[in-house]
């Protein structure tokens, strides 16, 4: 199975648990990475057959501007569950990141997989993911 990428997507977010964190936002990283098959997109040369990396981009922004979570976990849990339902990945990868959370630290992050890699193959249906 093959996979896409996106790396380093970064958004300004309202997020924490303590008081001051509800006040301001804060930068997040996003690296996802998601199981398709990039073969008849390949064979093709159509966007349609594949994984829209900017569409996906634009919903995860969207996603978390318009929301407030406390938790970065429930955030990685939100964002893998839109991959999944809103553009058929049967498995995804999510890690976000929270530069500077804690005092003496470069970064603190979460990663989570959701969904089979073995189910892949099964979502492709006429070269389009389901």
């Amino acid at each position: 199975m093959d996979r896409v990428f996106i790396e380093g997507l970064k958004v300004d977010a309202l997020i924490g648990v303590y008081d001051w964190e509800r006040e301001i936002l804060q930068p997040l990283e996003f690296d996802i990475e998601m199981a398709t098959d990039i073969r008849p997109a390949a064979a093709s040369d159509e966007l349609s057959l594949t994984l829209d990396y900017f569409s996906i981009s634009q919903a995860i922004t969207t996603l978390v501007k318009n929301a407030s979570f406390k938790l970065i976990e429930s955030l990685a849990e939100a964002v893998s569950q839109l991959i999944r339902e809103k553009f058929g990945v049967c498995w995804v990868k999510v890690k976000v990141s929270k530069p500077g959370a804690v005092p003496n630290t470069r970064n603190v992050a979460v990663q989570i997989e959701r969904g089979s890699l073995s189910s892949s193959a099964d979502q492709i249906v006429s070269g389009v993911a389901q």
